[in-house]
C-alpha cells in the first residue's frame, strides 16, 4: 500500500534528507549510500527516508518509507499502526500538512529570507516524530553535549523501543509512553532525568502533548501548558511546539542561537528581542519555517551541531547585511 501526498508549495525531499543527515537527534547513519539500520527512528539513503515511531494516536509501532515521485511524496506504511495515521504523522513530520504556496512571498518582501530560500530550496521544517519525542529529547539533552544526548537516546531506542521492519530495514522506535514509564534507570542519565522522562510519558498519555491540540491553542497558552510538565522550561516548550507539534508560525523567544543569527543576518548586532520579534513578524505566517532556514544556514557555515559543540555566533558569515529600511517589518505579536 502506498499513500500519495501532494505538497502545496515548494518542497524537496532531498533537502529534508540533507537536513536529517546533520540533525544530531536523528543519528542518521549512511555508509556508501546504502540504507542502514538506524537506532533512533530514521534511516535511509540519498533518495528515501525511513521513519519508525510510536503512532501518537494510540502508540502502536509504525513506520514508513518515503520517496519522491515527481512533485508528489509517496508514503509506504509499515508496522502495526493504521496506514492513514502513519501517513498523517509523516505529513506533519515533513511539514507537508501546511499549505506553503505563499512561502516564496516572504522572501520576495524580505531579501534576507529570499537569500535563505535560494540557498536552501524546498527545505521545510523536519520535525520530531511527535511532541512526546521532542519533550523526551529536551529532557535527555538538558545541560549535556548534543552528541552525548543523541547517543543516550539511541541506546534507549535500541534497548527499550520496538524495531519496525521498514521496507527491509530494521528501524527501532523511541519507546512509547507506557514503556518509558516502566524504565527505572538508563545508563548515562541521572535519576532526576528519569523522573522527568516519566513526567513526559504521563503527560503524553494524558493528552497534554497532542500535536493538534497544541497547534490549535494560542501560542502563549500552549507554551504555558507545556511549562507545567516537570523538566520543561521556556526553551524546551518552544522546541516542543515548533519541532514537535509542527506549529508553522511561532517565533521562539528563548532560542539564543537563532537570535544571534538574526542579528548577524540583518546587520543589527545590538538588536534586542523586541526588535527581532518585529522583524520576525514580517515572516508570518511562516515564522517557524524561516527560523529553520536561519538554523540551517548557521549549521552550514559553522558545523556546530554536527560537531556537537557550541560556536560563537560571530564566527559564521551572515546571509546578508540588508538594512532595516529595505524590509517590510510587521507589528509586534
Amino acid at each position: 500500500m502506498t499513500i500519495r501526498l501532494t505538497p502545496r508549495g515548494p518542497f524537496s525531499l532531498a533537502a529534508a534528507i540533507g537536513f536529517q543527515k546533520g540533525f544530531a537527534p536523528a543519528d542518521y547513519r549512511n555508509h556508501g549510500g546504502a540504507p542502514v539500520t538506524c537506532s533512533t527512528g530514521v534511516a535511509g539513503d540519498d533518495e528515501s527516508l525511513r521513519f519508525a515511531f510510536a503512532d501518537d494516536a494510540d502508540w502502536r509501532p509504525g513506520g514508513a518509507r518515503i520517496v519522491e515521485d515527481g512533485a508528489d511524496v509517496l508514503v509506504e506504511p509499515h508496522g502495526q499502526a493504521d496506514p492513514e495515521k502513519i501517513a498523517a504523522q509523516v505529513a506533519r513530520i515533513l511539514s507537508l500538512d501546511v499549505d506553503g504556496v505563499a512561502f516564496p512571498e516572504v522572501g520576495e518582501r524580505d531579501p534576507v529570507v529570499g537569500e535563505l530560500q535560494r540557498r536552501h530550496p524546498g527545505l521545510r521544517p523536519v520535525c520530531f516524530h511527535s511532541p512526546y519525542e521532542a519533550a523526551a529529547w529536551a529532557v535527555i539533552g538538558h545541560r549535556i553535549q548534543i552528541r552525548q544526548a543523541a547517543g543516550i537516546r539511541t541506546r534507549i531506542s535500541q534497548e527499550h523501543g520496538v524495531t519496525v521492519d521498514v521496507a527491509g530495514v530494521a528501524v527501532p522506535t523511541f519507546p512509547a509512553p507506557e514503556r518509558l514509564l516502566a524504565l527505572d534507570g538508563v545508563r548515562g542519565l541521572p535519576d532526576v532525568k528519569i523522573e522527568r522522562l516519566h513526567a513526559v510519558a504521563r503527560a503524553a498519555l494524558a493528552g497534554e502533548l497532542d500535536a493538534r491540540t497544541l497547534r490549535s491553542l494560542d501560542p502563549e497558552e500552549a507554551l504555558a501548558r507545556l511549562c507545567r510538565i516537570p523538566g520543561i522550561g521556556p526553551f524546551s516548550a518552544d522546541l516542543i511546539l515548533v519541532r514537535g507539534a509542527g506549529a508553522p508560525d511561532h517565533f521562539p523567544v528563548s532560542e539564543r542561537r537563532l537570535h544571534d543569527s538574526m542579528a548577524a543576518a540583518y546587520g543589527l548586532p545590538e538588536a534586542d528581542i523586541a526588535a527581532l520579534r518585529r522583524i520576525a513578524a514580517g515572516w508570518s505566517p511562516f515564522r517557524s519555517w524561516v527560523a529553520l532556514l536561519m538554523r540551517s544556514e548557521r549549521e552550514r557555515t559553522t558545523g556546530e551541531i554536527a560537531r556537537g559543540r557550541r560556536v560563537n555566533a560571530s564566527a559564521h558569515q551572515p546571509v546578508s547585511h540588508a538594512r532595516p529600511a529595505q524590509l517590510r517589518i510587521g507589528g509586534e505579536d
